[in-house]
């Protein structure tokens, strides 16, 4: 991928505004950006979490009523393996506590087995709902200090710190995940 200065000082510019500590890997800048396809001959066994590093691509793109970003998850380690199906996504406070319901699964994107080769990176499509869609006695907004990601397959979690919107109580479904995508997401122009 090619970063033009425009497109750098726009991403900068959205960082700095959610106010949050992003930290894009090295490691997803240095490499093609690519997974790899599922091969035939071989396959890979699953990414456990030592292998794995999440984060999310900022600028997102707004639609009515929703913001969508690329939660990117790269395979940090020197070993090739796999992701399948959904991640486990949810918004959590500071302290670690979980807020709402986690999030849905978007089932318009097909469930494919995504191949990471080393220090390469995949993606899921994050949706944030706007909470005011939501009463504020079903919601109860509130500000979300990151959020608590689970790889597809995985029972250990990464926290990101993101600041965003959101409802502190459980019910409204407010964010929503895609199946994991192969390649690197790019904030603003990816599916």
């Amino acid at each position: 991928m090619k970063w033009t200065s425009k497109f750098a000082r726009r991403a900068v510019a959205a960082v700095a505004a959610t106010g949050a500590a992003i930290v894009i890997p090295t490691v997803a800048l240095a490499s093609s950006g690519s997974a790899n396809a599922p091969s035939n001959t071989t396959a890979a066994s699953h990414c456990p979490r030592g292998f794995l590093t999440s984060w999310i691509g900022v600028p997102g793109s707004g639609a009515t009523g929703s913001t969508y970003y690329q939660l990117e998850i790269s395979n940090v380690s020197g070993t090739t393996c796999s992701l399948y199906g959904f991640p486990g996504v949810s918004a959590i406070k500071a302290g670690g506590g979980r807020l709402g319901s986690p999030a849905g699964r978007d089932h318009s994107y097909s469930e494919l087995r995504v191949t990471l080769a080393p220090h390469t990176t995949a993606h899921v499509v994050l949706q944030i709902a706007d909470v005011g869609n939501y009463s504020s006695s079903a919601c109860h907004p509130t500000t979300a200090a990151g959020l608590r990601v689970y790889a597809p397959g995985d029972f250990a979690s990464m926290v990101i710190p993101f600041q965003f919107r959101a409802c502190a109580r459980s019910g409204p479904v407010y964010l929503h995940v895609s199946p994991t995508i192969a390649r690197t997401g790019i904030p603003g122009y990816s599916h």
